[in-house]
């Protein structure tokens, strides 16, 4: 018994001199009894975790599974939408490419006719001014030639009357003019 005194509570019991107490779960004489509960604990965890917690435990699993599938088809699905809208858009791209240069080339066989009729016609103008020119030039020689008859003329008889102080005749002096030209 354990009697209190003041602040201190004194035990009356004895322990066998020599005799320590053991700690129950390694005292033999315990052993059967703790077996006995061990199986009991044993077989209710086992109950309550195959009954219970691993079945909630496989739908949790099983339900990720199903997600992550189902998360992969989608996207499986979604890339072959995406791998079809960019097989559609190359092949816009590639029509609207090929019209582009279609509308390119035409342009450019517009802009070369358009060039070449332009040509044409500068060339006919330049033939037209060309002529007119020649027919300057050749009025213009021909004026030329007459003033230069003249002037020969002029100057034969100038230089015939200074060195022989003699008036040629002007038919003479056209004639020898005309003769001299021709060679």
């Amino acid at each position: 018994m354990a009697e209190q005194t003041g602040k201190t509570i004194v035990s009356t019991e004895q322990v066998p001199a020599g005799e320590h107490g053991k700690f129950p779960p390694f005292d033999s004489s315990t052993f059967p009894s703790q077996l006995f509960w061990l199986t009991v604990t044993f077989v209710a965890l086992y109950l309550l975790m195959s009954r219970i917690a691993l079945p909630r435990f496989a739908s949790i699993l099983e339900k990720r599974r199903r997600h992550i599938d189902d998360d992969l088809a989608e996207a499986q699905r979604l890339k072959g939408e995406s791998d079809a809208a960019m097989v559609a858009h190359e092949r816009t791209l590639a029509e609207a490419r090929a019209h582009a240069q279609a509308l390119a080339d035409e342009q450019r066989a517009k802009a070369a006719a358009d060039a070449e009729t332009r040509r044409k016609d500068v060339d006919a103008k330049l033939g037209v001014q060309i002529a007119e020119a020649e027919r300057g030039i050749a009025a213009a020689r021909s004026a030329a030639m007459t003033n230069v008859h003249s002037i020969a003329n002029e100057a034969a008889r100038a230089i015939v009357e200074r060195l022989t102080g003699i008036v040629p005749a002007d038919r003479d002096v056209a004639e020898a003019v005309r003769d001299a030209l021709k060679r």
